[in-house]
């Protein structure tokens, strides 16, 4: 048990608010800041992806006892459904039989965090604007406004969870050799919403996540538990079929007419919600190192912001929970050596997820509309299923399993290129599940093991 420690969390967010139940739970006195109204008292601004929870982030819920608790505002997503240009429907299963993600309103979640939170004990402090901290000593410096007189609040430690554009980052990046990166996409994001059947009721299957795959743009939809749908639009801020093409009514209506003609009977409110709502941008955000002594620590998107394209942000902002509490039981009061462990654990799996969510727009933007790519995927499921030890699929890996996201990465690169090679195999279209092609992935997976351990024993 460590000694109790008085701690301020920066970020009434999702991980910010976990955080806060952990270390309570661990015995420390802990006081949330956010700069925000409190979520529970306020309505949405519009600008909402619905969350995914996967493996890693039900493994952060239950190490606590809260797994049971969230699922019941979730439901389970087992599959995509992707919506082709012609009006036809394809479904694609994500794992094995029994295996989905669940779909999360992120305002219900939180709201509820806070409501777990508070019962278990954490102080929050809304509308509370820090300007500064003052890293050395763990002070933060509140005030109305960054001219105004401030008060300092001094802790023991200070945890930064206030998101990708955080305050405690930014003063940490004043230090020397502090590395940052931000890198944003030439996409663009905006909510839009399918209501609930008169009855309650979904429009569209609640266990899918809709995709209206289109290249370089698509749409979006997970379920709600009232019946309702979050759908995004994701596309470039300019250029063609952009965001700037699109400024009235009838470029809007005609745009949705001819590329996604199957949602003008679910999205009766298009023209108002999409004019109302703000167009919100995406970016990649890095840094290193993610802490100071043993007084100051990042966690979640303020050390390592992500595009959302695999439903990770949250998964692996919890998975750092998880990461800085087993380390607890080994570091103890040492939280100079813990927070340095923490950081060189969590770095490479931070940068390894990033680089698959930016390369999974690809897949599911355009890859899921093209025949090839889901013959592949239709190979790897019947081999994986005949040979669960030899072949687990990328997407499996890291949404159903607790495997480091950085190895994930690797071994579905390797995957990859054998694939590759399967593919231009001939006849593949009417042979793909041929004992031809499973002895030839075989081979090919023998191969690369032979390789591999040559290149070690060198």
């Amino acid at each position: 048990m460590q000694t109790p420690k008085r701690i301020a969390v920066v970020g009434s967010g999702l991980v910010g608010t976990l955080l806060a139940i952990y270390l309570k739970k661990h015995g420390h006195t802990v006081h949330v800041f956010d700069r925000s109204p409190d979520i529970r008292n306020v309505q949405f601004s519009g600008r909402s992806i619905n969350l995914v929870m996967s493996d890693r982030g039900w493994k952060t819920l239950a190490d606590i006892g809260l797994d049971d608790e969230i699922k019941r505002i979730g439901i389970p997503v087992d599959k995509r459904a992707i919506h082709l240009g012609d009006r036809s429907l394809q479904f694609q299963s994500y794992g094995k039989e029994g295996e989905a993600i669940y779909s999360l309103s992120r305002g219900i979640l939180n709201r509820k965090m806070i409501d777990l939170a508070e019962a278990a004990g954490v102080v929050f402090y809304f509308e509370q604007r820090i300007w500064d901290v003052t890293l050395a000593t763990a002070t933060l410096h509140i005030g109305e406004t960054e001219r105004s007189e401030w008060q300092e609040h001094k802790y023991d430690m200070v945890f930064g969870a206030d998101g990708a554009f955080s305050r405690i980052r930014h003063r940490m990046q004043r230090q020397s050799m502090f590395n940052y990166s931000q890198d944003f996409m030439e996409l663009g994001y905006k909510e839009l919403h399918i209501p609930a059947n008169a009855d309650g009721t979904h429009k569209i299957d609640p266990h899918s996540l809709h995709i209206w795959p289109r290249g370089h743009y698509m749409l979006m939809a997970l379920a709600n538990l009232d019946g309702s749908f979050t759908c995004t639009l994701f596309m470039p801020h300019e250029g063609k079929d952009s965001f700037e093409q699109l400024t009235n009514k009838e470029e809007l209506e005609a745009f949705f007419a001819e590329h996604f003609p199957d949602t003008k009977e679910v999205i009766p409110d298009l023209v108002h919600d999409f004019f109302k709502n703000p167009t919100s941008y995406l970016a990649i955000m890095k840094c290193y190192p993610w802490t100071h002594q043993d007084k100051i620590a990042l966690i979640g998107d303020a050390a390592h912001a992500i595009v959302p394209f695999y439903g990770h942000g949250m998964n692996a902002g919890f998975e750092d929970i998880t990461v800085l509490f087993e380390l607890m039981e080994t570091y103890g009061d040492d939280w100079n050596g813990l927070f340095k462990a923490y950081e060189k654990s969590r770095k490479p799996n931070a940068d390894a997820i990033a680089e698959l969510s930016r390369r999974n727009f690809v897949e599911m933007s355009s890859k899921t509309a093209d025949a090839q790519f889901l013959l592949q995927k239709k190979i790897e499921k019947w081999f994986s299923d005949k040979h669960p030890t030899l072949w687990k699929p990328l997407y499996s890996r890291v949404t159903f399993s607790l495997e480091p996201y950085s190895e994930a990465l690797a071994y579905g690169d390797f995957q990859n290129h054998i694939m590759h090679q399967v593919m231009q195999m001939p006849d593949i279209e009417s042979n793909w599940n041929s004992p031809e092609v499973e002895n030839c992935i075989i081979s090919l997976l023998q191969e690369e093991a032979a390789f591999l351990s040559q290149a070690r024993n060198k």
